[in-house]
């Protein structure tokens, strides 16, 4: 019955994926002010040149895990539709670049994204750092690494908490309701104690902060093993760039602010780390995760693992996981240089700092030469969403 079941799926869906070479093209739903502009697929510089059969691999994984690590607006049946066409077509042998170029040409229509106030998008770059740790508290790792409290309730899409400023993302769930969650001065001084939800020490709170603003990572222990940590929720206290909190106190130009400059200045002076990094009121939790492969990407919003330079971060208030995404953009290639990136992404991640429909994060990959890279990308770009097309009445 099964197999009868699924050889009808794959007829229906061939048959739809006929009908949808012809649909109607719609354009995305944005926040006032932003603006999609159709743009025809033999206008996107460099579309022909791309593999897409390597982000025809990962779209066909899925659009995201049941449930993601981070809930996102819905995700449009028409596109969850398509994820089950290319898992059909990739099933039995990985298609040719024609064939894989042509899916998305058929399954989407392409729209360039202008922001409100602005003629492009903006990207950053993120990355998966690894650092030293310890399973045990010792003079060497004082810093404990928290896993996600039992009362800790993350707000999804549509809740509506009383007394609960909307701009909060998660509260505490007390006998007398639910409350703001300690920030992280709080949590510093304290408010989690004696609750056991230490799962790893660090060597200082510098090291902390950069996993808590990457979402994961890799921990190196004392024997020589691995562990990986995923993103497992956060107090829903306000973020705050400390880049740029340094850039106003020290008069550095944003444009020479970096990842790099920001870790070494905090490095440098324990006392002024704690104070700058106690301006972000934001505290990440995470999940240990030893079944990871040791070379599979880190887990994004969406829960699937990441590619690097084809796995981006967006708005989840605005699009969904799994969305196609054509990134055109130059940016450091970490040695001094730039590199012209023209090719096609798949969204599966989210971020704090990640808002508005042209705001974009992208991975860059695992260790330290990500690190240095990702902390370069500061930079405008073209983004143009692909939006699934709805098959026709």
């Amino acid at each position: 019955m099964i197999r009868g079941a699924v050889a009808a799926l794959a007829l229906g869906l061939v048959a739809c994926g006929a009908a949808m070479s012809a649909a109607l093209a719609q354009a995305p739903p944005l926040p006032a002010g932003a603006r999609a502009e159709a743009v025809p697929v033999a206008g996107i510089p460099g579309w022909a040149k791309d593999d897409h059969r390597i982000a025809l691999d990962i779209f066909a994984r899925g659009c995201m895990t049941d449930p993601p690590l981070r809930a996102s607006v819905p995700t449009p049946e028409v596109l969850e539709l398509i994820c089950a066409r290319a898992r059909l077509l990739t099933r039995k042998a990985r298609p040719d670049r024609e064939t894989a170029r042509r899916f998305f040409e058929q399954n989407f229509s392409f729209w360039r994204i202008r922001p409100a106030a602005a003629e492009t998008g903006f990207m950053t770059g993120y990355f998966e750092p690894e650092f030293e740790g310890s399973l045990t508290r010792s003079a060497a790792f004082p810093t404990p690494l928290y896993g996600r409290p039992a009362d800790l309730v993350t707000r999804q899409p549509g809740d509506d908490w009383p007394g609960i400023e909307p701009g909060l993302s998660a509260a505490r769930q007390t006998a007398r309701g639910l409350v703001p969650f300690p920030d992280r001065a709080a949590i510093e001084a304290g408010a989690l104690d004696g609750q056991k939800l230490e799962i790893l020490w660090m060597r200082d709170p510098v090291d902390r902060f950069v996993l808590q603003v990457q979402g994961s990572g890799r921990i190196r222990l004392p024997d020589g093993r691995v562990t990986r940590l995923v993103y497992s929720g956060r107090n829903g206290q306000a973020y705050t760039s400390l880049g740029r909190a340094l850039s106003e106190r020290e008069n550095i130009p944003p444009a020479e602010m970096t990842m790099d400059k920001l870790i070494a200045r905090l490095k440098a002076d324990a006392g002024f780390a704690r104070d700058l990094i106690a301006l972000n009121r934001s505290f990440v939790f995470f999940a240990r995760r030893d079944d990871l492969p040791p070379n599979s990407g880190p887990i994004g919003g969406a829960g699937l693992p990441l590619t690097p330079l084809r796995s981006i971060a967006i708005d989840r208030t605005v699009w969904p996981y799994g969305l196609p995404a054509w990134i055109d953009a130059t940016i450091p290639d970490g040695q001094g240089g730039s590199e012209r990136l023209s090719r096609l992404m798949i969204a599966q991640d989210t971020g704090s700092a990640i808002l508005g429909p042209a705001r974009v994060d992208l991975f860059v990959g695992s260790g330290a030469a990500a690190g240095h890279r990702a902390g370069l990308i500061r930079h405008n770009f073209d983004f143009t969403v692909l939006w699934p097309r709805n098959p026709r009445p």
